[in-house]
């Protein structure tokens, strides 16, 4: 099943997959709370969360309508492979379109998850960077009207 969760639903799962084991507390990002951002998770079974992303209204420069950026999307590794994160992503796109009527979906790609996002349809817009301490990225771009 996937719903909307709340911003410290995700911590734990950004911790472990994208932090290095990081204190969860402090994987907290600052737009976490705002209005115009939410958080889906992926439940397999009944309190396990598999999957989590976040999504914050956020326009590319240069970019003409509504942008959204993805942000710390995990899959535990023990789920890993079962298409959850697919499905997570996918109904996330499908609640952009047709509740926020968002024009396109972004975000910093992590390099070991380049064909994950280009599968979905992502394309690149940025040559590969590095963030310090988590490796390199590259901007990645889906137009969703």
């Amino acid at each position: 099943m996937i719903e909307l969760i709340k911003p410290e639903d995700t911590l734990a799962l950004r911790s472990k997959v994208l932090r290095n084991g990081l204190a969860p507390e402090a994987c907290f990002f600052e737009t976490d709370n705002l209005p115009t951002t939410f958080h889906m998770g992926y439940f397999p079974t009944d309190g396990v969360i598999a999957a989590v992303l976040s999504c914050q209204l956020e326009n590319l420069e240069d970019y003409a309508g509504i942008g959204y950026r993805l942000r710390g999307m995990a899959t535990d590794p023990l789920w890993q492979g079962k298409g959850f994160g697919r499905q997570l992503l996918q109904q996330t796109i499908t609640y952009l379109t047709n509740d926020l009527a968002a024009d396109y979906l972004w975000c910093n790609a992590r390099k070991i998850a380049y064909g994950f996002y280009q599968h979905a349809g992502f394309q690149f817009l940025s040559a590969e960077f590095e963030i310090h301490g988590i490796g390199p990225h590259s901007v990645m771009y889906l137009q969703l009207s």
